[in-house]
């Protein structure tokens, strides 16, 4: 059996829980199977090094920052494979370069093109477990590229692909997939199983337990994944496809805070304006999320739109550079602002699921900004500073009554 294992930055902040992740993954070595164990840099590396670059330049190129953070993963590995050799047993550790992962050339925020297996079966073959680093990739220049944060769940998925794995674990420091946040609702449950939709629409939303994209990927490839815990042996949460049983009404409850909205007001109300704003967006790499259109009036109309705060000031500047190409006579935006979700399959055969939402927060005196909805998610923007009372409100409102 060919198992790949992902572990993420709290798994080996140190020493202790670097030798605790080498005996886990030896347990399975020992048991006769194949491990290729992927890692993501230790404790806050990731997050030391951003601070570091933007000390010494805040504009700093992407191709430069992606250079310094993968540093960060090659530590991880190297120490990871010398902790397995201090057990004695046999373990080599590739960065990007040596496994050989292409990727696209957009520092940052890469996707995997293809991996070669070429290597890290050579490995294997000589029965050694292989330590590969999460998060990074080559582009056609040879450079070295990194794809965006949590990307190391995309780099497990992948190589389990590639490789044809039999298992796919990701280790977190949560036992699983739980119906909400369980540090911010004490009443969140844990799941045993939950779809791909699902856990793709609340990784999307603002879950954190795994990368969206690797769950796409595991889609589409179908690869059968096992969110588990790096510190106990709890059996942890699968993703799989749709599961043969009588589905919860709503599945999770998710929130991001890491949301803006831009409204742009007085844009010319006929055929293709909506069009030519979101296309200026779309080809600066600038993604919106709900959108919200006013009724037209005198000739004009207001369009409001969410992004990720992280977007905001490109986003705005983008505008603003085509305020009068884009026909816009004024531009606001509110920075105070969250998105909260509701996601289920069940949600699509039971109406009275966006009822039974803004009841909740009716209850709880939260007010709706903006709505969005699909077929199995209804998400709703809301201030800030009433998200946990919100997201609370809503959990209960649905999970605890099921």
């Amino acid at each position: 059996m060919l198992i790949v294992k992902k572990f993420g930055g709290s798994s080996v902040a140190n020493k202790e829980r670097i030798f605790n992740v080498a005996r886990r993954c030896i347990e399975d070595y020992k048991a006769g199977h194949d491990v290729v164990v992927v890692l993501s840099a230790m404790g806050d590396t990731t997050d030391n090094l951003i601070e570091m670059a933007h000390d010494i330049n805040p504009d700093a190129k992407k191709r430069e920052l992606d250079m310094l953070l993968t540093t960060g993963e090659q530590v991880s590995v190297s120490l990871m494979a010398m902790a397995m050799q201090a057990l004695d047993v046999p373990a080599v550790s590739l960065n990007a370069f040596q496994v050989m992962m292409h990727s696209t050339s957009r520092y940052g925020n890469a996707r995997f093109k293809r991996v070669d297996t070429e290597r890290i079966q050579h490995e294997l073959d000589s029965r050694k477990i292989v330590i590969v680093t999460g998060f990074q990739g080559v582009n056609k220049y040879d450079d070295i590229t990194t794809l965006g944060r949590g990307g190391s769940d995309t780099t497990a998925v992948a190589l389990a692909s590639v490789l044809h794995a039999d298992k796919c674990e990701i280790y977190t420091d949560v036992e699983g997939v739980y119906t909400a946040d369980p540090r911010v609702v004490k009443n969140a449950r844990k799941l045993d199983v939950i779809t791909y939709d699902e856990m793709l629409e609340l990784a999307s939303l603002g879950a954190k337990v795994l990368h969206n994209r690797s769950v796409e990927m595991a889609k589409k490839y179908n690869v059968e994944l096992v969110v588990r815990s790096s510190l106990t042996e709890a059996e942890g949460t699968v993703v799989k496809e749709a599961a043969k049983m009588e589905k919860l009404l709503v599945t999770g409850v998710a929130a991001d805070a890491n949301t803006a909205r831009i409204s742009v007001i007085g844009v010319e109300d006929k055929p293709g304006t909506a069009f030519v704003i979101f296309n200026t967006l779309a080809k600066n790499n600038i993604n919106v999320d709900i959108i919200l259109q006013s009724v037209g009036r005198e000739g004009t109309k207001d369009i409001s739109f969410t992004v990720a705060s992280d977007d905001l000031d490109r986003a705005l500047e983008i505008l603003n550079e085509n305020k009068e190409r884009l026909t816009i006579q004024e531009i606001t935006c509110n920075k105070n602002v969250a998105k909260l979700s509701v996601v289920g399959a069940g949600m699509m055969s039971n109406p009275g699921v966006a009822a039974k939402m803004f009841e909740s927060l009716y209850n709880s005196r939260v007010n709706i900004n903006m709505i969005s909805t699909s077929e199995i998610r209804i998400t709703v923007l809301v201030d800030e500073k009433d998200i946990e009372k919100a997201m609370n409100a809503v959990h209960d409102g649905f999970i605890m009554t099921e």
